[in-house]
């Protein structure tokens, strides 16, 4: 699916005119609180009533939403006949989104989630609000079903269009600049080590690892061109994952945040810090099936796209970025903790990965992990 990408450096009216262009009449919008704060925010709703384009706001969801969540939203978009789609926010507003428009079309009132997705044609345009999951390139949606997480995939819900604005990253609060930058930076690397990875998907990844570090700096102070390209990184590691899906480092973070309350991308880069170092000195446990010289050779990639001298400076330049933030390690309840975290771990999410991992080496990364 071809997938307009438009930038709000000459203004709104492009993003605009593709409202007009499909003939839209009533729309969900999928957001958060600070949607009517933001200049492309007061634009749409000033766009879409000189225009008879009438607005339906959707907001009862939460971070890490729900299956019920969704529900509603599926019920907000029949009851009013909306007739296309406007996901405003980050993975959160993305996701609810993504999967109002797979089930919106299923027989009403069915288990969406154990139904087979039949792809859909309603319009569905995105406008990210972080620089981090990238979820407005990717198939994937991440909901909670029963307490238990589950990937909804389907080609049929990425946005069809994106608008990429800068401004909407100028009141991100610091701990989610910092975070959200993070995840798509171990998306990024999940990616080129990733057992699916191809050639397109490790150029992605090269690609967004030098946008992340060459704009760090711009991005942390907030300056405009940071902020933008931040935006295109996040992206292009989203555009990344969606050819491989990401690997031990997401598998191990999710249990992280929900137990200790830290955001996503703060989890995922504590593990991919100890992740990294262990697969590169553990090679010969190697089950991609372009064996372990292959592997060899994408570490020694990953550090070029990096700028270092060998695989190890590159993992530890990581985890140098990560401490430099601030991003420490919580601390742990009890001894328990490490039992239920290593058995939350996803073991599909672990085919993916390139270095075979056992429960007792999953532990003994948690046990680093939380020192």
């Amino acid at each position: 699916m071809e997938q307009t990408a438009i930038f709000s450096d000459k203004g709104y009216d492009e993003f605009g005119k593709q409202f007009l262009d499909r003939g839209i009449k009533r729309i969900i919008v999928v957001c958060g609180s600070s949607f009517k704060k933001l200049s492309v925010g007061k634009y749409i709703t000033d766009f879409f009533a000189a225009n008879n384009i009438e607005i339906v706001f959707f907001s009862d969801y939460q971070p890490n939403p729900d299956y019920e969540s969704v529900v509603k939203g599926v019920d907000v978009f029949r009851k009013n006949e909306c007739d296309s789609i406007l996901a405003v926010g980050g993975g959160s507003a993305m996701d609810v989104a993504k999967c109002i428009k797979l089930y919106a079309t299923m027989p009403l009132g069915s288990d969406y989630i154990n139904q087979k997705i039949e792809p859909n044609n309603i319009p569905f345009f995105a406008i990210p609000t972080t620089a981090g999951t990238g979820s407005e390139a990717t198939r994937f949606a991440v909901i909670y079903y029963k307490g238990a997480k589950q990937s909804i995939a389907d080609y049929s819900c990425i946005p069809q269009v994106i608008l990429f604005d800068p401004s909407v990253l100028e009141t991100l609060p610091d701990y989610q600049r910092k975070v959200t930058m993070l995840d798509a930076f171990c998306h990024a690397v999940e990616s080129f080590w990733s057992v699916n990875s191809t050639d397109e998907s490790k150029a992605y990844s090269k690609d967004a690892i030098r946008l992340i570090l060459n704009n760090m700096g711009s991005y942390l102070k907030n300056e405009y061109d940071g902020n933008r390209n931040m935006l295109m990184a996040a992206n292009i590691a989203g555009k990344a994952i969606n050819i491989t899906q990401t690997t031990a480092g997401h598998a191990m973070c999710y249990k992280l945040t929900s137990l200790y309350g830290i955001a996503h991308g703060h989890a995922a880069a504590l593990c991919v810090s100890e992740l990294w170092p262990y697969m590169i000195e553990n090679t010969e446990k190697c089950i991609d099936s372009r064996g372990g010289k292959y592997l060899d050779s994408v570490f020694e990639e990953i550090a070029e796209a990096m700028g270092e001298k060998s695989p190890m400076d590159a993992a530890a330049k990581f985890k140098n970025i990560v401490e430099s933030l601030g991003l420490k390690a919580p601390k742990i309840k009890s001894e328990g903790d490490f039992d239920v975290l290593k058995k939350s771990v996803n073991p599909t999410r672990l085919k993916n990965n390139p270095v075979f991992l056992d429960e007792d080496t999953i532990d003994m990364l948690y046990h680093k992990i939380l020192k």
